[in-house]
């Protein structure tokens, strides 16, 4: 593995870098506090080539490796989270899944405005009942000549209302169990296909996440992705790329922080020298910085073993969880350095923290993720 980055990376870092700080930060404080999707910067996301950076450009993609994308996602979510998981869902929920495992009439009919940024994709896995256990899945797709019938509820989904295209996660022989399972593309608009409130959350909630209900969708049998019964491999598959995108972050919001902490530190003066002087913030900022960097490393490696072929389940899972833990700690202590100011939504590490949480339990909780790494580690 190369530790350097290329000078294509480092093209990618600071496109995205800019991208951030002229269009994401303008307004990020006002989109928090009322919740409103970031429309404008997301389609200005799209004509950049950010919704679909890992697609092959014959379908309107951008080509570019898993390296590349986290550069992106880490810059973005420095200042965006709830603009940043657009991307991620679309480019590792939604365009991935598609290129590797859809037909060619499905790639030409979606993947490629899904890529181009034309349309916003969503990744339908969650319910009520499982959350993310897709061998839990109650939402059901019974075949009916050359349709199938989908009934079902979704919640937790991202892009929920903004997107154009879904991909839903249904049972289709309940009876097989994770066997049972198959995925389906969903068009909005169909009969029968109601997108529920948008939930007000904690952090992120400037993030399109809705609850989405089917009562006897009609889904084209064409619309099926691979065979049935194919739907608990291809969850499963998604959510290990998934999980890069959502440690590179995690990794994002904690650099973020970690970089206005440092800035304010410098800048705010307390016994006659500004506190960057003063021990007790050098140790924290000195803890603040290892962090980060060993997080960088994990997702950086997860993101190359990719990029090479290899198996990259157990790499995602570690990095997804330390990067995650790592978002928390540092935007707690980067509210300590601000001090009563922190406290403050005018100097954005608030929302930073509040932002950090949503890390750590979705693409599956933490706890999910050491089952994973613990499967790993005892194989």
């Amino acid at each position: 593995m190369d530790f350097q980055l290329s000078e294509e990376h480092l093209a990618v870092k600071e496109a995205a870098r800019e991208f951030a700080q002229t269009e994401l930060l303008p307004g990020v404080i006002e989109r928090d506090t009322h919740a409103i999707f970031p429309k404008e910067q997301v389609m200005k996301m799209g004509e950049l080539g950010f919704l679909g950076m890992m697609v092959d450009p014959k379908y309107h993609g951008g080509g570019m490796d898993t390296i590349s994308y986290v550069l992106a996602m880490e810059e973005l979510s420095k200042i965006d989270a709830s603009a940043s998981v657009a991307m991620s869902v679309n480019n590792s929920l939604v365009c991935w899944g598609l290129e590797k495992y859809g037909s060619e009439e499905q790639k030409e009919k979606y993947l490629k405005p899904l890529a181009a940024g034309e349309l916003l994709g969503a990744f339908c896995l969650s319910e009520p009942e499982a959350g993310s256990d897709a061998t839990s899945q109650r939402t059901e797709a019974v075949r009916d000549g050359d349709h199938y019938i989908l009934n079902g509820t979704k919640n937790w989904i991202t892009n929920g209302n903004s997107a154009s295209i879904y991909l839903v996660i249904a049972q289709t022989h309940p009876e097989l169990g994770h066997k049972g399972i198959s995925v389906f593309i969903v068009e909005k608009g169909w009969d029968g296909f109601v997108v529920g409130k948008k939930e007000d959350k904690l952090g992120i909630r400037g993030s399109d996440t809705h609850s989405l209900m089917f009562t006897d969708v009609k889904v084209p049998v064409e619309n099926r992705i691979g065979d049935e019964g194919f739907g608990f491999t291809y969850a499963m598959e998604t959510l290990n790329g998934g999980r890069i995108g959502i440690a590179a972050q995690a990794l994002g919001i904690a650099a973020g922080a970690y970089e206005l902490a440092l800035a304010y530190s410098k800048e705010r003066k307390a016994f006659g020298k500004a506190i960057s002087q003063h021990q007790a913030i050098q140790f924290k900022l000195a803890d603040m910085a290892t962090q980060i960097e060993a997080a960088r490393l994990l997702v950086h490696k997860a993101a190359w073993l990719k990029d090479q072929g290899e198996e990259y389940a157990h790499a995602s899972a570690i990095a997804k969880l330390y990067a995650s833990q790592v978002a928390m700690d540092v935007t707690v202590e980067a509210i300590q350095v601000h001090g009563g100011y922190g406290y403050v939504k005018e100097y954005h590490v608030e929302r930073l923290m509040r932002d950090a949480k949503i890390t750590q339990i979705y693409e599956g909780t933490s706890e999910i993720q050491k089952i994973v790494i613990s499967r790993g580690i005892l194989r």
